[in-house]
């Protein structure tokens, strides 16, 4: 079995969130391999302790996907503030003998430097095209943890357990590892909170991530962090605004001062990402469907909404209405070029990550969040049949059944894009579903 099957047969999928199966992204033919060590969203601490401690794991198994894709240079993409981190890469990578195709490149401390196509900026100089991704300007992208676990994968290990930052208005800060299939609420309560009655819970990053309707899910593998927050902290307030509320403000009070449009990153970049206008085409029912096909191109960074806009407006809710609604019609963006350049301005519109952290009210909460060996012991885990982006995986395996942690329990449909799934403790399936497999210890 060559490396390729390996890490299909892992279920490896992009752990930074997005869940695209990395076996299918490292079929591609690229000039440069990117690894994306920025973790941009505040409080999350789980890319640079990795890379901290397992930097040979993370550094083979990147320089192995990188010759996978026949790539000329392998790019390590961390913030130049990581200076302990990026001795000790520089060190192994200098040990392991890999210095004439691994390097690493330093990013400055912004948001959202971890977004896909500003990271291939940011190293390369080239600009993704619109609606495009990585692979149109020779670039292929992996995640700190992704690299780790193609390491693994080549060392005969599937994917079976999850990195956690546990961050946010909380006693203990943390990040910990723990197997597929967790009861969020286990993770949760690491952080010394047991009643969450006057707590909301964001699933993933303050910027991207969405505010969980229900704290009684399942770690999946693109799970990266929950920040907890009171449910009167801005937030929480801003994120649970319904989209009805967000166009009836939106309508009274945007002036079309266009800073969503002048901050927004894509639009830095060259693209035609213009948010105001959307803004626009919704305040006052323009019935102009050119010019909404733009909302396509918004990466939902969330820049807009909780930095960009003086009056506190929701231009994100704005894109993603006219990207729900053009999707609902099958109507698709088309750019008019191929080639992009970013804008002149970009480089004095760069928002520095502590100006962030201090418009989301989170200055306080941006604590270290070690790693820590909680030792999380679920007596039963629900594994997900679909955590990434494809078909879910059909199980192989019937209620009654033993297993053991690593085994297989479901596999790609025939000809279909996805990941296999495995058991991530050993024990007894006790029920089986078109949505999850779940396993019982002992």
């Amino acid at each position: 079995m060559n490396l390729l099957e390996q890490i299909k047969d892992a279920g490896i999928i992009g752990a930074g969130g997005a869940g695209f199966p990395t076996h299918a992204k490292l079929t591609a033919q690229a000039e440069y391999i990117l690894l994306n060590g920025v973790e941009c969203e505040p409080l999350l601490r789980v890319d640079q302790q990795l890379m901290e401690l397992m930097p040979d794991e993370i550094v083979k198994g990147f320089a192995e996907a990188g010759r996978l894709v026949g790539a000329k240079q392998a790019l390590i993409g961390i913030k130049k503030k990581h200076g302990k981190v990026i001795d000790i890469l520089n060190q192994r990578i200098q040990a392991l003998q890999l210095s004439d195709f691994v390097q690493v490149s330093l990013l400055p401390d912004i948001y959202p430097a971890g977004d896909e196509q500003v990271l291939v900026y940011e190293l390369t100089g080239r600009v993704v095209p619109e609606t495009g991704i990585p692979i149109q300007v020779g670039c292929v992208v992996v995640n700190s943890e992704t690299a780790l676990n193609i390491y693994k994968a080549s060392m005969g290990q599937p994917v079976t357990e999850k990195y956690i930052t546990v961050a946010g208005d909380i006693p203990n800060r943390v990040t910990v590892k723990v197997p597929v299939g967790t009861p969020v609420l286990d993770v949760l309560k690491l952080s010394g909170i047991e009643d969450f009655t006057d707590y909301a819970v964001i699933d993933g990053g303050p910027m991207m991530g969405p505010v969980m309707a229900d704290v009684g899910g399942f770690v999946t593998k693109k799970n990266k962090g929950f920040v907890i927050l009171k449910k009167d902290h801005f937030l929480i307030r801003k994120k649970t605004v319904t989209p009805e509320q967000a166009r009836r403000i939106n309508k009274a009070t945007c002036e079309q001062c266009r800073m969503c449009t002048d901050m927004c990153p894509r639009y830095l970049l060259g693209h035609n990402m213009q948010p105001h206008k959307m803004m626009r085409v919704l305040n006052y029912s323009i019935d102009d469907l050119e010019g909404q096909k733009i909302a396509q191109l918004c990466c939902q960074c969330n820049m807009c909404e909780l930095f960009a806009c003086p009056a506190g407006l929701y231009p994100k809710m704005a894109n993603l209405y006219f990207k729900e609604q053009l999707a609902e019609q099958n109507i698709r963006y088309k750019p008019d070029k191929t080639e992009f350049e970013a804008r002149n301005v970009r480089e004095y519109r760069l928002v520095p990550s502590k100006r962030l952290v201090a418009r989301l009210g989170l200055k306080n909460f941006d604590l270290p969040a070690p790693m820590t060996d909680a030792g999380i012991l679920p007596q039963a885990v629900r594994i997900a049949t679909r955590q990434h982006v494809g078909a879910p995986a059909v199980p192989i395996v019937a209620p009654g059944q033993q297993v053991q942690a690593g085994q297989m329990i479901g596999r790609i449909p025939e000809e279909s894009l996805g990941a296999s799934i495995h058991a991530s403790i050993a024990g007894t399936i006790s029920e089986v579903t078109e949505n999850y497999v779940e396993i019982r210890r002992g």
